[in-house]
């Protein structure tokens, strides 16, 4: 986990979302314990309340269970249900957002699926097409 705190959010809130993370990247699977209170708040330097706060969120979303004498443990479903959660969080907050940019940029569904395949440009072939001609011209009309 990132060691930086960001201050428009409360740390516990932050670790919450590191620990959500962790677990939609596959670094926590479901049944894995969590990292001791202890542990966290040693190594973040932070309040051992502060962590517990941050897991008590985990717990009262249904992610992550208690077991006495034996810490936290993410739950069987919790990937799921945070994907779920995320997705909508996504299409709620950041897509509107995206889709403007889009939009403001002329982008279509060509340059996007090509940039999301790994091309390294966006410029339609069309346009890398005229533009050489166009190049070959002033060439030529200068030889």
């Amino acid at each position: 986990m990132d060691r930086e705190w960001n201050d428009n959010q409360p740390i516990y809130r932050q670790l919450r979302d590191r620990v959500v993370a962790m677990m939609l990247d596959g670094v926590l699977q479901e049944g894995d314990p969590l990292p001791s209170v202890r542990n966290v708040a040693a190594e973040y330097r932070v309040n051992p309340l502060t962590v517990l706060k941050a897991y008590q969120e985990l717990v009262d979303e249904e992610l992550v269970e208690k077991r006495r004498g034996l810490g936290m443990f993410v739950k069987n479903g919790a990937r799921k249900i945070l994907l779920k959660a995320e997705r909508q969080k996504f299409f709620d907050e950041e897509w509107p957002r995206v889709r403007a940019t889009i939009q403001r940029l002329g982008l279509n569904a060509d340059e996007l699926l090509n940039a999301l395949n790994g091309g390294s440009s966006t410029a339609p072939a069309a346009e890398k097409t005229g533009h050489l001609a166009a190049q070959a011209d002033v060439s030529e009309e200068g030889t």
